[in-house]
């Protein structure tokens, strides 16, 4: 008996969901509302045809009675997948095989007649999967851990290279420290889409931070000496610099690795505010910040502006490339909204005169989560 009807549960959009239908063979494809879904969306596909051929097939004959109704069988299987798009969003799907009319969907689904999608068939698969093509369960685990150890080690690159840079005097430490800042965290947030999509993904990429979160403990006590990370990281050359700012930076990156990770837009907007919006601001202030704020003589008119606007570019630009990949349906014009709400207000708080009480890489990053929180809902 072939298959009537398969329910694909995995964060893609509705356009990756009408490429894995018509690739599979079916005609039909509805998206429902599912909290707890990345997007909150579950996509439903089937094939119109071959249902109303069950339902026209199963007429009870003379000493012959009905099959024993069963609902559907449940067959899981992961599959090497080779079309770019299935690779990339569909590890496990389930086929749901029909040897009585299909149920009806539950009443608070609300389902509305699902359009059908012009048919055609860019690959098949035979009915019978050898156990020799199943992906090995192990595939994941060392898909994250070779994406660690890769990530890992453009961190640490990245550090080295603005440290011999400042130490042959190529680059001013202020200027190296703000990029530093910049690239490494946008890179981290840019770098997640490499890992998996097991459950232990998140954790292998959170490992990240935490080595320069060690890294910085152990060279922010003395315990070990380098000067070039000492010159590049801090303001004033001081080592305990390390356990301030710079701490709460990887921090940050970890908690936005383990909380949000790819499921949420929170996350993403939040990095980019404290890596890209704040970095720059100092940037600029630098540069061109004669004109203080009347309320806060530290900060420049143009450092503020430049905030603003730069966390707002780079947290549009985060946000079109994990949309592109599939991980977030947006409403861009609502999108736009909310971001330049998260923007503006991380832009206040980072201006006001607290910076001696909390440092701006725990404000504006906390206080983006929560606006955006409130902004998407999750």
């Amino acid at each position: 008996m072939q298959t009537s009807f398969f329910l694909l549960g995995t964060r893609i959009s509705l356009v990756r969901a009408e490429e894995v239908s018509t690739a599979l063979g079916f005609d039909t494809v509805v998206g429902v509302d599912a909290r707890g879904f990345a997007g909150g969306v579950i996509h439903a596909l089937w094939n119109s045809q071959m249902i109303h051929r069950h339902q026209t097939n199963t007429k009870e004959t003379p000493g012959r009675p009905l099959p024993k109704r069963t609902s559907m069988a449940l067959l899981s299987c992961t599959l090497t997948l080779s079309h770019s798009s299935l690779r990339r969003h569909v590890h496990e799907y389930t086929t749901t095989i029909h040897l009585s009319p299909p149920p009806s969907p539950p009443p608070h689904w609300n389902l509305p007649n699902p359009p059908v999608l012009p048919f055609r068939r860019l690959v098949s698969f035979p009915p019978y999967i050898p156990r020799s093509s199943l992906i090995s369960a192990t595939a994941p685990l060392l898909q994250d851990a070779g994406a660690t150890a890769t990530v890992l080690a453009g961190a640490y690159s990245l550090v080295r290279t603005f440290d011999t840079l400042t130490q042959r005097n190529l680059i001013q430490q202020s200027l190296s420290r703000k990029l530093v800042h910049i690239l490494s965290g946008l890179l981290f947030a840019a770098c997640w889409p490499i890992f998996s999509t097991s459950t232990q993904a998140r954790y292998f990429a959170s490992v990240v931070p935490l080595v320069n979160c060690l890294r910085l403990i152990v060279h922010g006590f003395s315990l070990v000496a380098d000067e070039g990370l000492i010159k590049s990281v801090t303001r004033e050359g001081n080592p305990q610099e390390l356990l301030r700012g710079p701490l709460y930076y990887v921090l940050i990156l970890i908690l936005c690795a383990l909380v949000f990770w790819r499921e949420s837009p929170t996350g993403v907007i939040s990095l980019a505010m404290m890596c890209g919006g704040d970095g720059v601001a100092d940037i600029i202030g630098r540069r061109f910040g004669s004109s203080k704020l009347p309320y806060n003589q530290h900060k420049s008119w143009a450092g503020s502006i430049s905030m603003f606007i730069c966390g707002f570019l780079i947290s549009i630009g985060m946000l079109f490339y994990y949309s592109a990949l599939g991980y977030f349906q947006l409403d861009w014009t609502w999108t736009i909204q909310r971001v330049a709400l998260v923007a503006l207000v991380a832009t206040v708080v980072e201006s006001l005169p607290i910076t001696e009480v909390v440092d701006d890489n725990i404000t504006v990053p906390l206080v983006s989560m929560v606006v955006s929180m409130l902004s998407f809902g999750y």
